[in-house]
Parts: C-alpha cells; structure tokens; sequence
C-alpha cells in the first residue's frame, strides 16, 4: 500500500537541508528543519515551513541526538525523516527509532544500514577483511586508518612509519567519535596512486537496482572529496560494467532501497572495493547533472512505495561539481570562519548553499560553504565553464579555496584525466603559491580615494603623493596616488575610471576593470582579497619569534604528554591539538629549541591569534 507523505523532517542542517526543502517544496511537502543554537539563524533553519530547536551547540548536544530529532519529528507534525548525509544518516539505530515513531524513513532499511554503515562488516560481506592493526608490518607500509562509521574524511590517517600507527590510531579514534558518536577504527592497505571511483545506485522495493553512473572523486584533501565529476573520464574498457555489476551485487547482498554510493579505489585497471554509502552523497548533484534526476525526488517516491521503471534514463553530457570552503589550503587546510559578506556566482552553473549574505560561518561544524556545478556536453567544456564561474564569482568574507579550486580545475592533469588521489601530495605547493592581482592594491586605494575626494581630496602638488598600506598575501604592500585637476592618476597606469565600485586601470596599452568591495578594513578586487592597514602601525603589536598563535577558534583537546615549560623540544613535534569543524588540527614546533611558554591548557576555548606557546630556537 503507497502511504503518500506530507511533511518532511529533515535530520541535518546547511546546503543538504536546504536542497532537501526545495525539492520538497516543488513537491507539495511540507518541511521541518530542527536546528543547534549555533544554527538558530542558519538558512535552513529560516527555508522550512516550521523550525525546532535542539538546545545546544555541539554536534554530539544536537544533530546527533536521534531521540530529540524523533520527538522534534512527532512535535512538529511530521510523517517522514529524510536524514540528508552525514550525522545520523547512516545509524540503524536512529533509522529503526524513526520507524518505531510510526514515522516514514527515507532510507534503505536499517538492517541495510547496519550491514553496510561499519566498513569492517561491509568489507567482510564482499568477502574482504582489514588488517590486524596490531600485526602491521614494515612491508604493508603505507596504511590507511579509517573511521569504522561515517564518512567525509573524518577519522582518517596515512601511516607511512610504523612507530607513528599507534599515535594515528589515537587520533582517528578521537575525531570518529566526535563525528559520528563511534571511536571505532580499521587499518587497510593505501595505494598511493589510485582513483577514487564511485557508482550511485538507487534501488525500489520491487526488487528494481539502478546503476546511475560512475563518478570520480580522486581530488581530496585529508580523504575528503573536493572535485567531482561524472562519468568518470577515461576508464578502461569493460572496467565501467564491471564497477556496475559489482555495485548491483552490493545492493542485492542487502536488499538495499533508497539512494547509495559504493566506493572503490581503481588502480592498474582493477577495482578494489572500499565501502558503501547508504545515503545520499554530497556529490549526487554531478549524477543528476548528467541523468536529468532530482535524486531526492526520487528518495520520496520509493519511500512512498514507488516502483522505478525498469531502465534508468540515458546519461548525457558531463557535469563537474567544486566544494568551496571556507579554509586555507596553504596552512594545512585550516578551516576560516567570520562573516559571510557576500556569495553569488554567474548564471549558467548551479549554486547550492547553506550559506546567503551576511551569515556567521562558525566553529561548530563542516568549513563548506556551498557546491558550484557546470554540466556542460563534453567534460573540456564542464572544465572551462566551471573554472570560468569561480573565476567570476563573488565571494567576500573569510578565506576560501576559490584560488585552489581554479587552479586545479585548469591543471594539465587534471584535464587531461590523469589525476588520482596523491593530486595534491604532488602539487600543493604549486597550487598555492600567492598570486595577487598587482594592481588589486592600487585599484582599492583609488576606490577609496574617490570616495573621500567627494569631501575635497585636490592636492596642487604632485609631488606629494597619497599613499595607503594593505596586507595581501600575508604582505604589507604600500602604493602611492595623487590628486590633478584632471583626477587620480599613478605611476605606470593612466586612470580611466574610479569610484567607489570600480576601476580602470590602461595597463600597456590595456583597460584593465577592478570592481571593489569594501566591508571595513575588508577589500575585495576581484578574487584578491586585501586588509587595509593603518597609515602608523601600532609599534608594541609585535609577538616574540617562535611565538605559536591559535590559526582558528576551537577547542585545546590535547597537550603534548608530559610538555612543560623549559622542555626540549624538536621541529615539527606536535605540541598542541586543537579542534575545529569537526576536525583536529596538529600545531607543532617550528623550530628546534626550548618551550619558554605553555599557555594552552586542555579543554580551553581559543580565538584566532590567541598565544598557545613559544619556542626559542637552539643557538647553533
């Protein structure tokens, strides 16, 4: 019997729940969203048609809590529970609760859920087991430990050395049970240059399976996907079929319903089996891209009993998927947070966010702010408009990996498909050295200069020009101007244009255009973002060398055992252990010599720029 829905209650927060709301509003269906403190003012939480709130800010307090969602759930009128990715989506036991509420699960059934949600089991299901991570020889080196649940690169860590598995394994285990509620972790062989190649199933109640395509996901950083793409490019013949039916025989194994993901890692032409998602994915916009399918459309169809036709549609074209977030890709990716001023890409690519103008990207949860997908019919042109969006989008507040992004996307090997999951072992570096827009800083102070030549700005002497100090790039750059009768103008440029929003600049021979946005000390030229300076710096802001400063807010979760002021210590050791959006992050000595200074204390909450600790370098 189909037992139609009516309201949705979406168990997740950010850009799932609001993409879930607006299928669900195209449907008809009424949408509930519960939100943590920290989210009361989120987007997803303003989209639903009701909102409840789950008292607290911490995952574990609130997007975790299975029995207050289901209460959220059964007070707000709800019939049905979609659990977006990530959190809960992949708990039986929270599955089984919403059933057990006489509430509808869009999901496949929880014994699915359980069969395939920890990574050992499934790899015993598809015949497979991991290694003893007690009896990890020098000869299996590299190794890969894992997160026995959840997924998203949380509770992941390369081992190369065999004296640092024990310390990865504490590590892993601590990020995996503040991410997914379970310490529980593995230890398999890593293959150094495999592709991350995935295929999405969706499967009916009536014993229909679906292979909807494969992906490719092998540019990660820390194990978590960062571009995406579908099909992916240049498989070996006969290897795609393969990776099909070895995906169907997974659903099967476990009577599978619902949307799933099952993993591989392809190497020399071979598909060695990782695991299955039993959720959506992030990256399920790339497959609809390509198909022509709302996914979560059709989620809600089978959970209302729906038998899918027998074949799917014809895939056409390719589609690229970027995740933008909010991190530092040149300081070990660390996660940004601040003000969100503004986000808005070019028409002809979608645009998926959790995120509008003006919101607070805080501590408490994933850096991504949103997904940019090109579909385009052939995967040179998916590139080049994707690459091209990103180059044009505004994107103003903290730092981003736009820059990353757009090198990659346009990296030769990269487009030519030869690209794997060392990607960014090799050509980090590379992909993040600054490249500043030279006339970035010149363009922002004449912007500034027309603003406050409304208020009488004409200088009569030439020679005594204006200047204005910024940091870009983590330098301090100072460009002079002056004021004529006939405008602004500078050395080596001729001024063609200047407000307050734009400049043109005839560079060689060339009219150069800078559109600006100014937030404070905050400015924006294009994609270079720059921090006006004092004209008199402050001569007491200055930090004792080996000073050790927080790079985020978060929390002290660890302290170097037995670390005391006056320790010896050598570059490169972990000192201090913060965690931020649901990530640890190492901060390490950076030279050798002496700890003269330990401010940090487990437990404690640090800002931005707070002192951890200082280390005096060894006179050599």
């Amino acid at each position: 019997m189909i037992s139609a829905i009516s309201t949705v209650l979406v168990a997740n927060r950010g850009e799932i729940a609001c993409r879930i709301f607006r299928t669900c509003r195209e449907s008809g269906i009424r949408t509930v969203a519960v939100h943590s403190d920290a989210d009361e003012n989120a987007l997803h939480a303003r989209v639903a048609d009701t909102a409840v709130r789950l008292p607290g800010a911490a995952p574990a307090e609130t997007y975790l809590r299975g029995d207050l969602i289901v209460k959220a759930a059964l007070a707000a009128g709800a019939d049905a529970v979609h659990p977006g990715y990530g959190f809960l989506s992949e708990n039986p036991d929270f599955a089984r609760a919403v059933l057990d509420a006489g509430l509808t699960w869009i999901g496949p059934p929880p014994e699915a859920i359980e069969a395939m949600a920890s990574k050992t089991r499934a790899k015993e299901l598809m015949g497979l087991a991991p290694l003893d991570a007690a009896q990890v020889t020098e000869a299996e080196l590299p190794v890969l430990v894992k997160a026995a649940a959840g997924g998203g690169g949380r509770g992941m860590r390369i081992v190369r050395r065999l004296e640092e598995l024990s310390t990865a394994l504490e590590a892993a285990r601590a990020e995996a049970a503040s991410a997914f509620g379970d310490g529980e972790v593995f230890v398999e062989p890593y293959l150094e240059h495999g592709r991350h190649v995935e295929v999405q199933i969706l499967a009916d109640a009536h014993g229909t399976v679906w292979p909807l395509g494969t992906r490719d996901c092998s540019l990660q950083r820390r194990h978590q996907k960062v571009i995406e793409e579908a099909p992916a490019p240049g498989l070996p013949e006969g290897l795609t079929e393969q990776l099909y039916a070895l995906a169907v025989q997974a659903a099967r194994a476990v009577a599978y319903v619902g949307a799933g993901t099952v993993e591989f890692l392809v190497a020399d032409g071979r598909a060695h089996f990782l695991e299955m998602n039993t959720r959506l994915q992030v990256e399920h916009r790339v497959t609809e891209e390509v198909f022509g399918l709302d996914l979560v459309a059709e989620q809600l169809r089978v959970a209302e009993g729906h038998a899918l036709p027998k074949e799917p549609p014809r895939a056409r074209g390719h589609a690229i998927e970027a995740r933008l977030y909010a991190e530092d890709p040149a300081r070990d990716w660390a996660p940004q947070t601040g003000t969100l001023h503004r986000l808005a890409v070019p028409a002809g690519v979608r645009l998926d966010t959790g995120y509008t103008d003006g919101d607070a990207i805080g501590v408490h949860y994933d850096p991504m702010l949103a997904k940019v997908v090109a579909h385009a019919a052939t995967r040179a042109e998916a590139i080049r408009r994707l690459a091209g969006a990103l180059e044009r989008a505004e994107i103003h507040g903290p730092a981003t990996n736009r820059a990353l992004l757009i090198r990659s996307l346009r990296h030769e090997e990269f487009t030519s498909g030869r690209m794997d999951t060392g990607f960014y072992d090799r050509h980090l570096t590379a992909l993040t050295e600054p490249a500043p827009d030279p006339y970035a800083p010149l363009a922002a102070a004449l912007a500034d200069a027309h603003g406050r030549s409304r208020f009488g700005g004409w200088r009569n002497l030439p020679s005594q020009p204006q200047a204005k100090r910024y940091a870009v790039a983590g330098e301090e750059q100072e460009v002079r101007y002056w004021h004529t009768r006939e405008g602004l103008g500078a050395d080596g440029v001729r001024v063609v244009h200047a407000d307050e929003r734009a400049v043109v600049l005839e560079v060689d021979g060339v009219e150069r255009k800078f559109v600006i946005a100014r937030y404070g000390d905050e400015v924006y030229v294009g994609t270079t973002r720059l921090t006006a300076l004092p004209r008199f710096p402050d001569p007491t802001a200055r930090l004792a060398p080996g000073s050790l400063l927080a790079p985020m807010p978060g929390t002290v979760v660890r302290v170097a055992e037995g670390l005391a002021e006056g320790a010896a210590v050598r570059a490169g050791q972990g000192l201090v252990w913060l965690e931020a959006m649901k990530m640890q992050h190492r901060i390490s000595a950076p030279v050798t010599g002496t700890l003269t200074a330990l401010h940090a204390r487990t437990g404690q909450q640090v800002e931005p720029g707070m002192l951890l600790a200082v280390v005096q370098e060894t006179s050599s």
